[in-house]
């Protein structure tokens, strides 16, 4: 899903940075008033190596293309959608210098899609199934947030003029798709093992509610 540079015009990554700049900056705010913002540092920092290396692990699929989990929808559910999307950035900023994935100017698209979108989605829809049974709603969370980041890298290529709807519909979508169920399934297990073993994880996204 990493958008190399050239990809998308320059006005229109002028905005995606711009977004990324503003949340960045919203994310500095929050975390300079948390009571635990040593302890949130370090989750971050040790949760952008982790995704670091996840999202750089190539896996097999059927589709004949390697697989790429993101590992974002798990930080979103255990330290929330700020500190996802700073994950992110941070992740993709080492991906870029030390494997030549994504690019400078498409920085802000990459973490538009993979950290704004994908955190944010994935916050809403774990928040609104989490009074119906956790392990849902981290399912669904996972599902929707990978899924809507997709749809929105897909229009994010249509509006540049690179892909045709119809082609992404065929190929992106589906396979992002399948992708979403994998690494939804696999944050089922994670959760609820980390809730037998260390429920207090399940609580460090305190100072990121949005939705009550």
């Amino acid at each position: 899903m990493h958008l190399p540079d050239g990809l998308i015009p320059l006005w229109q990554a002028a905005i995606y940075w711009i977004l990324t700049i503003i949340i960045m900056a919203v994310y500095i705010f929050k975390l300079s008033r948390t009571e635990e913002k040593e302890k949130k540092i370090v989750a971050t920092a040790i949760f952008a190596a982790a995704t670091f290396v996840a999202s750089s692990l190539s896996i097999p699929s059927p589709f004949g293309v390697p697989m790429h989990f993101f590992l974002i929808p798990l930080v979103v559910i255990l330290l929330g959608p700020l500190s996802g999307v700073a994950v992110e950035f941070l992740c993709l900023i080492v991906q870029f210098f030390f494997l030549g994935m994504g690019g400078i100017t498409s920085l802000g698209a990459n973490t538009m899609t993979m950290g704004i979108v994908l955190s944010f989605s994935t916050y809403l829809f774990y928040k609104l199934t989490l009074d119906l049974d956790r392990r849902l709603s981290v399912f669904a969370g996972t599902l929707m947030g990978i899924a809507m980041a997709t749809i929105a890298q897909a229009l994010m290529l249509v509006s540049a003029g690179v892909a045709t709807l119809d082609m992404l519909m065929a190929t992106l979508i589906p396979f992002y798709l399948f992708v979403a169920v994998i690494e939804g399934i696999a944050n089922v297990l994670i959760v609820s093992a980390l809730s037998g073993v260390k429920p207090e994880l399940l609580t460090l996204n305190k100072g990121e509610e949005i939705l009550k």
